[in-house]
């Protein structure tokens, strides 16, 4: 591909900010990186992203509620029913153990509860328990979201009157691609499912798994159809290698994942998306590695505390990377926010004032945490 000319990354940001979306080839260009400016295209994402977001962060950390068992054989999910990964499969949890799970979430300064199910779609019964619980939950001012594979409008509807916030179900790769990594389902399920929450009232998480053995056209055109869906919340993985699964080498176009090339993925999935809330997900410590900060001016948000089967870097540290790198994390509760979070702050030189307890007073928009899952539900890595 031709070089990228200089007055395209001022071009690229000044469509960001006017929420116009990159062009096609502008992304594929990106992608590639070839006689590309790195430093120049994370500052025109940047721009987008401070322009919609300023310099906060959100921090989320997800739970599961039934785990394994799962029919469907997605080659990337170590519940799948090909997968040989050691995983300790459980049943849907009580209605009391997930309101409990929630309340000791909100105690740690939680702002989002998130609830994940293994397996195909949710039957009717689940539904009504899930229901049972986020009503409860909600009770309890806390916000939810929930995966649980594919749905149809009438139980979205349902879930929506019990008073769920938004649904995950992720597109993860292109249509073209997507019979590489499924044949249990397809492409237009997942679609389905999408419009059906979005009918609903139901805000929409979706995003994408990068590192599947795609090309780089799978990505961009996967960008593209989530501006197109509209999620709100776009959550961006790069593939974990975890044994026994049939996906489990991570290249796109023939390639392995580097450092540089995530950063690239991230700041084009920004300018296709330049209002979305952007979150690094699965492999940030793995394929990031020493880039990670960097990757904060294309996202403002990301996960720690683990994703699917693998462990992730731990609240303190992701505290500690985002103060560092001079921008604001967010907690939602400030008087829920665990005390050596706040101690975290003050060492960093946040400059947070103390109260007259000494503690940190934190001020009241500073850290969103979701809830934790170490294995989330089976078409999802987080």
């Amino acid at each position: 591909m031709p070089p990228v000319e200089a007055n395209r990354y001022p071009a690229w940001a000044e469509a960001g900010v006017e929420n116009r979306s990159l062009a096609r080839d502008d992304a594929l260009a990106i992608c590639h990186g070839e006689d590309l400016e790195l430093l120049k295209l994370v500052d025109a994402a940047g721009t987008v992203r401070r322009h919609f977001f300023g310099r906060q962060v959100t921090i989320h950390v997800l739970d599961n509620v039934r785990n394994g068992a799962c029919p469907e054989d997605c080659g990337y999910c170590g519940q799948s029913r090909d997968s040989d990964a050691p995983i300790r499969p459980y049943k849907l949890k009580a209605v009391s153990d997930i309101v409990a799970e929630a309340a000791r979430a909100q105690a740690g300064g939680a702002y989002r509860y998130c609830m994940a199910l293994s397996g195909r779609g949710p039957s009717d019964r689940d539904v009504d328990h899930v229901c049972d619980a986020i009503r409860q939950i909600k009770g309890m001012g806390l916000r939810t979201c929930l995966s649980a594979g594919l749905l149809d409008q009438a139980k979205a509807r349902q879930l929506k009157e019990a008073g769920l916030d938004r649904f995950n179900h992720n597109l993860n790769t292109s249509s073209r691609h997507y019979p590489a990594i499924c044949t249990t389902h397809t492409y237009d399920d997942r679609l389905q499912t999408l419009r059906a929450a979005r009918k609903a009232g139901l805000g929409l998480c979706s995003g994408l798994i990068v590192g599947m053995d795609e090309q780089i056209e799978d990505v961009v055109d996967t960008a593209f159809a989530l501006r197109e869906v509209g999620a709100e919340s776009v959550p961006v993985n790069f593939l974990l290698p975890i044994d026994g699964n049939r996906v489990n080498q991570p290249t796109c176009g023939g390639r392995p994942l580097t450092p540089q090339f995530v950063l690239r993925v991230l700041c084009m999935v920004r300018l296709v998306n330049p209002d979305a809330e952007i979150r690094i997900a699965a492999g940030r410590e793995v394929h990031l590695r020493s880039l990670q900060a960097l990757a904060l001016h294309p996202a403002n948000s990301l996960f720690a505390e683990g994703y699917l089967l693998t462990e992730g870097q731990a609240a303190d540290q992701t505290l500690q990377m985002i103060l560092d790198a001079g921008f604001e994390p967010v907690f939602e509760k400030p008087e829920l926010v665990p005390a050596s979070l706040k101690q975290s702050a003050i060492r960093a030189g946040a400059g947070l004032p103390l109260d007259d307890r000494g503690d940190a007073a934190v001020p009241e928009t500073t850290l969103k945490l979701t809830v934790r899952a170490r294995d989330l539900a089976g078409d999802r890595q987080s």
